[in-house]
């Protein structure tokens, strides 16, 4: 697997890339996650310009989509039912998806993502239980619970490098 930088021209496979993911989330029993087309094409071109949108491929051909994001992100300011490990600087994880014709997307984004900091953070719905497992599989912490900007809860987990 090889991991670069979302170009426009890659939008229309990566909407692909998470129209997938969002039906097996459905299959998963996860109803509720990524409604409404999130993540909308909008917010992708976004990431793009801001060059946090990453692609994961394979002989070419993309599977996976990730947003990476350095720095502060406002919705982990606040945690319930918990706390982070520390509050050294860190890297976020989202909007993660695959095709389903790899294994390993969450790896390859988190040794990514270990280039450039010690300290990964990441966070899904309390109806992801496949997320929930792949996080803890890739040592991640559940750190407790944050709430997005609409208000909805978001299960909070960490990865500390040392």
């Amino acid at each position: 697997m090889q991991i670069r930088p979302a170009e426009k021209a890659d939008l229309d496979r990566i909407e692909a890339v998470y129209a997938t993911a969002r039906a097996f989330m459905r299959a998963s029993g996860n109803m509720k996650q990524w409604v409404n087309g999130y993540p909308q094409r909008a917010l992708l071109e976004a990431d793009i310009d801001q060059g946090q949108l990453f692609v994961i491929t394979e002989s070419g051909t993309i599977h996976g989509v990730f947003a990476f994001i350095l720095g502060d992100d406002s919705t982990y300011a606040y945690i319930e039912d918990g706390k982070w490990p520390n509050s050294k600087p860190y890297g976020t994880i989202h909007r993660i998806g695959n095709d389903g014709a790899i294994r390993g997307a969450v790896k390859a984004a988190l040794d990514f993502a270990l280039q450039f900091t010690d300290e990964v953070r990441a966070d899904t719905h309390a109806d992801n239980a496949p997320m929930q497992h792949v996080l803890t599989k890739n040592g991640f912490v559940r750190c407790g619970i944050i709430y997005l900007e609409n208000g909805d809860p978001r299960i909070a987990y960490q990865y500390s490098k040392e």
